[in-house]
């Protein structure tokens, strides 16, 4: 019995460096919850930021303030990096989500979140006074910590779904 075999080679030559976006990212539902997250997660950032006023009396009480945003800076950062990685490589995408490290990152961001929220919320309800005119900015980014916290887990209940193979 006698087979035929056809090898065929292919050379392909680049001078330059091309960046290709994995656009199509952003259409499941782990890239658009990591997008929310970045947005929202730079809006608690920007409003406790500018909100918080070193060299003021009130400085040395505002330990919340900076817990919260200790955990917005972090999280923003961690969700920048994993997010751009799986923009801009096909391969981390796919594979990253089959680790156990997006169930390890997720879960830890909604215990941070979820912890500097509600510290942040029961510290201005609590100091109602002392906040004055920075009162409702406070409580808004209180309250989107929690939203937060809603998001990462969320993003930790689809890692571990995606994790174990479901």
């Amino acid at each position: 019995m006698s087979h035929t075999v056809t090898i065929t080679r292919a050379t392909t030559v680049s001078t330059g460096h091309a960046i290709i976006v994995n656009s199509g990212y952003l259409g499941t539902l782990p890239g658009l919850l990591k997008l929310a997250q970045l947005l929202l997660g730079a809006a608690c950032v920007g409003v406790v930021g500018y909100y918080l006023e070193p060299g003021s009396y009130r400085y040395n009480n505002q330990k919340p303030e900076l817990f919260y945003l200790l955990v917005a800076v972090a999280c923003l950062v961690g969700t920048f990096c994993l997010l751009t990685a799986c923009l801009v490589s096909f391969t981390t995408a796919s594979m990253i989500s089959k680790t156990i490290y997006e169930v390890i990152y997720h879960g830890v961001a909604f215990i941070l979140y979820l912890a500097a929220g509600l510290t942040l919320i029961i510290e201005v309800n609590h100091q109602k006074n002392n906040y004055r005119n920075d009162y409702d900015p406070y409580l808004a980014a209180a309250v989107m910590g929690l939203v937060m916290a809603g998001l990462y887990l969320l993003s930790t209940f689809l890692a571990n779904r995606t994790y174990r193979g479901i």
